[in-house]
This record gives structure tokens, C-alpha cells and sequence, in this order.
């Protein structure tokens, strides 16, 4: 990190500035000072919005009584932009308390009874629109799955085939999605292994949230794709907010659509999985 676009951080005595992970958008730092530590991300070539969903999902968090980071400070950062974090040192916790913890933040609810959130996802190679929907199919299937598709088939990674069978799986999708009853929860967006901590205290905090209303399962799907998530995580969330009948068979619409979302970033090793997901759903009827 350049010294000069440090210095123009409202810090005081930064001692080091030391690379961390922080995804695949942004470059990320851990901030040393005398008094406390912080967490930095830098977008080189956005303007400052590029982080108001973020900040809006981390203020939605914490206004749930959800552990989060603290937002210090956002702007212009050289020719792109920059947003400042608390820093949460890391701990052992209860894979239970996080269950309860993720049933807490599903237990918020869009007031208006509307899917969508007030800003849309913008991501390393696809944004979604995040605008209102009355129903949560049209905001996941419209929206979501569909722009998906045809990035896939833009970008060559689907054929014709591939995607004539994403259309009858879209068709099964909808068709059970109106025989279920969504509620418009506030969601963390992108709930994988490395979007959740536990502090120093052992207590659980999401970090990172690509926040949205919607159907909560969108959450738990994804938590299933890659690991890092165990029984006691599951139980704990079912006794603390029940899932209602054939929830298992619907897990498997989110999980298609992250591996969707990695296939379309990272490329054709994710193709067999992304095929495998919608085999079951055809095969699930």
C-alpha cells in the first residue's frame, strides 16, 4: 500500500500495514496502530458507492443485534475508493451459537413485505438488480438465475443443451417456489465459511454480507456448497426457526445458483457441479 494513500486515511500513527485476505473484489490490509487495529478494503478503480451495500448490510446487522464490524469510514481513496473496518480478532466459538445467531437475522423482516434491498449486488464479473419484487421467485429467478444463464451462454461456458435443460429446471424452480410460503428475511448474501468469525469472546460475527431480502433458505443453500458449517450449526438453527416441509429438495435451487456464480468467475472446472445440481433438481421433480 502506497504511503501517501495511507496518510490520507482519518487515522493517526499507522504502525503496519499488513496484506490480508479479502475476497475477490477487493484488496484488503489489517491497519496497526498505537491504540487499536483495522480492517481496510480498496477497490483501485470504483467510486465510494461501490461499497454502499455493504455498508448498508453491516448497519442492517448490527441494528439486528448481530455481531459485526464497525463502519469507521468510507471515500475516495487515489482513483478508487476505500472502506474502513473495526478489526475483530479472531477466537473459538459454538458452531450452535452461530446457528442461533443466523436464525436471529432471519428473524428480520422486510416491514413492506417486499424482496429486494435498496442497493444491488455488483460483483467481480456479474451485478444483479436488487430492485422491489412482490415475490421472491421473480427476484431469484428473474433476477438472479436468469442473468446467470445467459452469461453462461455468452461467455461460452454453456451450449445450447446446457442451457435448454436450465430452462426446464427454471420451470420445476418456479413451480415449487409458488407452492412455498417466502418471507422477505434479512439475508447475509454470500454465507460461506469465510464470511463468518468467532471473536475473542467466542462469539459469532458475520462479516462481508451482500445483503438482500429474501427467502432465508438463499443462506442456508449456500452454507452447504463448500463446507465449514457442522450438525451442530443445523440443529441449532432448526430448533431456534423451524424449516418448513421439502426445504431439503429446495436447498438445492441456491445451491445451483452459487455454483452458477463460480462458474461464471472462476471458470469451467465448476461446470460438472453446476450440471450435477441441476440433474437433481430434475431428478427431484
Amino acid at each position: 500500500m502506497d504511503k501517501s494513500l495511507l496518510a490520507s486515511l482519518p487515522l493517526d500513527g499507522i504502525k503496519e500495514c499488513l496484506p490480508v485476505s479479502g475476497g475477490d473484489v477487493n484488496r484488503a490490509f489489517k491497519l496497526v496502530t498505537k491504540n487499536q487495529n483495522y480492517f481496510l478494503l480498496v477497490q483501485p478503480v470504483c467510486v465510494r458507492e461501490f461499497y454502499a451495500a455493504e455498508i448498508a448490510g453491516l448497519n442492517d446487522l448490527k441494528r439486528a443485534k448481530i455481531i459485526a464490524p464497525e463502519v469507521i469510514s468510507t471515500g475516495k481513496l487515489g482513483r478508487g475508493a476505500y472502506l474502513l473496518l473495526s478489526y475483530l480478532e479472531k477466537g473459538e466459538g459454538s458452531q450452535a451459537d452461530l446457528g442461533r445467531t443466523v436464525a436471529k437475522m432471519h428473524r428480520t423482516y422486510n416491514p413492506s413485505g417486499q424482496f429486494g434491498y435498496k442497493y444491488d449486488y455488483v460483483g467481480a464479473s456479474i451485478s444483479f438488480s436488487n430492485d422491489w419484487r412482490a415475490s421472491w421467485a421473480e427476484l431469484f429467478v428473474n433476477n438472479r438465475l436468469d442473468i446467470l444463464a445467459q452469461k453462461l451462454v455468452e461467455d461460452t461456458y454453456w451450449k445450447i443443451e446446457d442451457f435448454s435443460t436450465y430452462m426446464q429446471v427454471r420451470q420445476l424452480i418456479l413451480t415449487a417456489l409458488s407452492q412455498h410460503d417466502s418471507k422477505p428475511s434479512l439475508l447475509h448474501g454470500d454465507l460461506w465459511a469465510g464470511n463468518f468469525l468467532f471473536t475473542e469472546a467466542g462469539q459469532p460475527a458475520l462479516i462481508d454480507p451482500a445483503p438482500l431480502y429474501g427467502d432465508r433458505e438463499f443462506d442456508l443453500g449456500i452454507t452447504t456448497v463448500f463446507g465449514g458449517f457442522t450438525e451442530e450449526f443445523y440443529q441449532a438453527y432448526q430448533e431456534s426457526y423451524p424449516l418448513k416441509e421439502g426445504y431439503s429438495k429446495r436447498m438445492h435451487f441456491y445451491r445451483l445458483y452459487y455454483l452458477m456464480v463460480h462458474l461464471d468467475k472462476f471458470g469451467r472446472n465448476y461446470k460438472q457441479a453446476v450440471a450435477d445440481e441441476m440433474q437433481a433438481i430434475l431428478q427431484a421433480g
